[in-house]
């Protein structure tokens, strides 16, 4: 008797997925949860584990394969199964040498610690997971790379530039690239990049996308958090960093302009009374937008506490559905790269999101002098439909208000 390999429902937003990597072969012996393929969606990766112990019979949809919900990617057969199962069983086939997919494949860990240790080759059956129930992580993947990385070697001592080469040693010759060697990559997008395109495209031609920009003097917020980063690290075991500041401060200019954090639903605007902020974080397989749910109720170390674990499961590829669901305004910090100033895109339905940029000190004239202050600017990206620019501007001033006396955040 056979038992279908079936693409699970994840979400009722996700109704299709892409086949990244099968980790087995037909004719392999299984055991029920053992990991045997991994799909790609527009939101997660994600394991199909085996429904129940056996003998793969049969894979329907190789790697690359677009699929459904409810797609047959394979089925398994009970006990040795199968013809192929026999065959291995009587000794019909060689056993093949065990590889580094191979070995991976029985091994819990997380589609992006797979691609690490074939681009590292690393045998998976060798790293300690330091995961949940010691599933491996891409991290630990790295660090048992590490040691195999070969030393740099020291540099060489140089001449002068202006040193004259030896007579008996000739001029290097510059190796220019012979006619017909100008390549070219043809890769296919990823099923989430492939998305975020797609998104980025439909954000800009539903929406009437109008962006505004201020200028935040961050020398206050600075010094509070100079004051306060080692007993905030202390006593809560996490960096006072920027991100709390932000959002805390976005939440109160929300609830000044409400229509901020609104939805457009036909004609009518959906006003929303909670602060589900999302927070854009960069990783590996392309951007994602975790949630911080019901922000206004969280304190600063809990914000902080919560974002550096979005990070890290976002580039071991495990946040969950749950984590990126929903959201009802988003901040984005392209800073972090060095960008001074940008035109954030709206995350659909979300009406608002808030661009960060880098800090550069800049002279800014204050009282009659000029002074050099650290300067940071913003940019508000906006749904013009629903949300005025008399709002939009005001809503980014209230931001600026906040962040430039932090105090204020305590009594907002």
């Amino acid at each position: 008797m056979s038992t279908n390999i079936v693409v699970p429902e994840v979400g009722e937003s996700i109704v299709d997925a892409r086949v990244a990597k099968w980790l087995v072969k037909e004719g392999d012996t299984v055991s029920a949860g053992d990991p045997l393929v991994e799909l790609e969606t527009d939101k997660i990766d994600l394991e199909v584990s085996a429904p129940q112990s056996g003998v793969v019979e049969r894979i329907d949809h190789m790697d690359g394969a677009d699929v459904k919900v409810g797609d047959v990617l394979g089925a398994i057969a009970e006990g040795a199964g199968g013809a192929k199962g026999a065959e291995k069983a009587a000794g019909a086939e060689p056993a093949e040498p065990a590889r580094t997919a191979d070995t991976g494949g029985r091994t819990r860990a997380t589609p992006t610690a797979r691609k690490a240790a074939e681009q590292h080759a690393v045998d998976l059956q060798s790293v300690k997971g330091s995961g949940d129930a010691g599933r491996v992580m891409r991290r630990d993947v790295e660090q048992a790379a590490a040691p195999a990385k070969e030393a740099p070697k020291p540099a060489a001592a140089t001449a002068s530039p202006f040193a004259k080469a030896p007579a008996d040693k000739p001029a290097p010759v510059i190796q220019r690239r012979a006619p017909g060697e100008r390549t070219e990559e043809r890769v296919r997008m990823s099923k989430r990049r492939a998305t975020i395109a797609r998104r980025l495209v439909e954000a800009q031609s539903t929406a009437a996308m109008l962006t505004t920009f201020n200028e935040m003097d961050m020398s206050a917020m600075q010094a509070l958090r100079s004051r306060h980063k080692a007993s905030f690290k202390e006593r809560h075991g996490v960096s006072l960093g920027m991100t709390a500041f932000f959002v805390k401060a976005t939440i109160g200019a929300l609830r000044a302009f409400p229509r901020i954090n609104a939805e457009i639903q036909g004609d009518e605007m959906v006003l929303k009374h909670y602060y589900d902020i999302g927070i854009a974080v960069g990783a590996s397989e392309g951007l994602v937008v975790p949630v911080l749910r019901d922000a206004d109720q969280m304190s600063f170390a809990e914000i902080e506490a919560q974002v550096r674990d979005f990070a890290r499961r976002a580039e071991d590829g495990t946040l969950s559905l749950a984590d990126l669901k929903g959201g009802t305004f988003t901040i984005t910090n392209g800073g972090v790269f060095g960008s001074l100033q940008s035109t954030p895109i709206l995350n659909p339905p979300q009406v608002g999101i808030l661009g960060l940029h880098a800090i550069r000190d800049r002279p800014v004239a204050m009282n009659g002098q000029v002074v050099i202050r650290p300067m940071m600017y913003t940019a508000l990206t906006y749904d013009h439909r629903i949300v005025d620019g008399s709002e939009a501007v005001r809503f980014l001033v209230k931001v600026k208000e906040l962040i430039e006396d932090p105090g204020a955040l305590l009594i907002d």
